[in-house]
């Protein structure tokens, strides 16, 4: 008889974890606490060229993803690449997050951060196993170090559409061959509401809504919208 009851008891306490906390999720999803992220090379001369996407898209893209690197304190390096002699600062989004001030770029005569002594120590310093990386051009500047992390037992994941190239094919084939070796692509929106995760997480609620309002287009309407319209 105490036996059945321990195992009622049991079962009836499974449930009720199940119904308070729901299933376990995937290690594959990224949280705030298990990555870092690498801003690569988003400067001006970098962007010049860049023809694979509209330019206004890419801007908000990056402002997405640095914005919601910082709403959730998530690991960052910020790296460029012959700043001062050739392609100039970075984006006024990178600038609206990260100023140079406080953010200690990283500047680099390599096109692969990751053969960089300073940088390749920055990103590894952070201390975790997945990095997720964007920036400018998609071929060079991202496909080098994503299969160099790789190589060391990364797991790597990229932000396609923080990304650009010289053209739509440059771009698409490089994501193809890094999806080859192991990276995971993703989205800018993705990797935001992917570290929000629960609308219940009011610590950040309002922060990642204002993100969205300011540089998600038609999807930051609607939150505007629901908010002024709805009161929701």
């Amino acid at each position: 008889m105490k036996k059945n009851v321990k195992s009622i008891i049991i079962a009836f306490t499974s449930l009720l974890s199940l119904v308070n906390y729901g299933q376990e999720p995937s290690p594959e999803l990224l949280t705030p606490e298990n990555h870092a992220l690498v801003l690569i090379d988003f400067e001006g001369q970098m962007a010049f060229a860049t023809k694979s996407g509209n330019i206004n898209e890419l801007r908000n893209n990056t402002a997405i993803v640095a914005g919601a690197s910082k709403i959730f304190n998530v690991p960052t390096v910020v790296t460029t690449v012959a700043e001062k002699s050739f392609s100039g600062p970075v984006f006024p989004e990178i600038l609206e997050f990260y100023p140079p001030s406080t953010s200690n770029y990283l500047d680099r005569t390599t096109m692969n951060t990751w053969e960089d002594v300073n940088a390749h120590k920055a990103i590894i310093g952070k201390g975790k196993k997945k990095i997720v990386l964007a920036g400018l051009w998609t071929s060079v500047c991202i496909t080098g170090p994503a299969l160099s992390a790789i190589a060391e037992g990364y797991d790597v994941y990229i932000l396609t559409d923080a990304c650009g190239d010289v053209s739509k094919e440059a771009h698409e084939t490089s994501i193809e061959r890094m999806v080859q070796a192991g990276v995971k692509p993703m989205t800018s929106v993705q990797y935001l509401l992917e570290l929000q995760r629960d609308w219940a997480r009011k610590s950040t609620y309002v922060q990642v809504n204002d993100l969205i309002k300011k540089y998600a287009g038609g999807y930051g309407l609607g939150v505007q919208y629901a908010q002024e319209m709805l009161k929701h």
